[in-house]
């Protein structure tokens, strides 16, 4: 009778634990899934560098165009350029001009002509420049270099106005009698403030500067500006025209006494193509272009100089 005992109470333990065995293996709501209670181990794992489709987090961005270009506060614009003659606010230099030296060369001589600015970003403050233009005229019969121009400034971005200021020297070697010096100021309007558009329309500007050293006169400019791009070409032309005033200005006197009146007008395209699009030349070492130029200028009031005159020519502009 015990051994009967013993396996009756061996079998009310056994017999339970093979019933559950048996029983379906769906599990109650609400209860971790099989899947769920796998190992961690038996989990895939992903490196820390691979991205994640849920993370909160935006994939990186390829760099911007003005990524790896001169952010820093020094600048320079230096342009070297041959042109057919040497015409400065309506008046041929290469040409004879009556009661000065100038004149006497070649009709339509190559001028080389060099033009570099250093400009100094301040921020929010006034942006001061220095600079020089030389041109150097081979068929001089005075001097090859027919002019220096230093100038020094600064610009000033008020938006929807630049404001710009500055002083120049014209001097002339182996002319000193006709080397002088003046103050200029220049206001642009960005028109794109007002007509809300991406770019500027016509950047209308008006530009001034009086001559206090050898004619005691005024030189008054307005003018405006377009830039037609040409979409992944590289190739930005730009139409400018501007119309001159003058005021006691002895210099552009041709007949009479009166030497005040529309002195002449300009009309001209500058074309410009991205060497760095050429010849996949990195920003970060400067914009480099290629340019040519085309204009037309005539005289308004017929007792004023000013020549009537196509010139132009082509040169390579570096921007860093």
């Amino acid at each position: 009778m015990r051994y009967v005992a013993q396996i009756a109470g061996f079998a009310s333990v056994v017999l339970p634990v093979f019933v559950l065995a048996q029983a379906p293996t769906t599990a109650p709501i609400g209860a971790p899934s099989a899947d769920s209670q796998s190992s961690f181990f038996d989990r895939p794992m992903k490196l820390a560098m691979e991205p994640d489709a849920d993370s909160v987090y935006a994939p990186p961005t390829p760099p911007s165009e003005e990524e790896g270009t001169n952010q820093g506060a020094v600048n320079l614009d230096l342009t070297v350029r041959y042109m057919t003659d040497y015409v400065y606010r309506g008046i041929d230099y290469g040409e004879r001009i009556p009661g000065t030296t100038f004149g006497g060369g070649h009709e339509d001589a190559p001028n080389l002509q060099f033009n570099g600015k250093v400009s100094f970003d301040l921020g929010k403050l006034p942006h001061p420049y220095v600079g020089v233009f030389v041109n150097v005229y081979d068929s001089d019969p005075i001097s090859r270099f027919q002019l220096v121009q230093p100038f020094f400034g600064f610009e000033w971005n008020l938006r929807p106005l630049t404001i710009e200021a500055g002083h120049q020297n014209y001097i002339y070697p182996e002319r000193d009698e006709q080397s002088t010096a003046e103050v200029y100021g220049k206001i642009t309007l960005d028109d794109s403030w007002l007509l809300r558009t991406e770019q500027p329309i016509l950047s209308p500007y008006v530009y001034g500067a009086y001559d206090y050293d050898l004619y005691n006169g005024w030189y008054l400019e307005a003018g405006v500006s377009h830039d037609f791009a040409l979409q992944d070409t590289g190739i930005v032309v730009t139409a400018i025209a501007d119309v001159a005033y003058v005021r006691g200005y002895q210099l552009f006197l041709l007949e009479g006494n009166d030497d005040n009146g529309f002195q002449h007008y300009d009309l001209g395209l500058i074309g410009r193509y991205s060497l760095n699009t050429l010849f996949n030349i990195p920003k970060r070492y400067g914009d480099f272009s290629l340019e040519g130029y085309i204009y037309y200028t005539d005289s308004i009031d017929h007792k004023l100089r000013a020549d009537t005159q196509i010139w132009g020519g082509m040169g390579i502009r570096f921007q860093y």
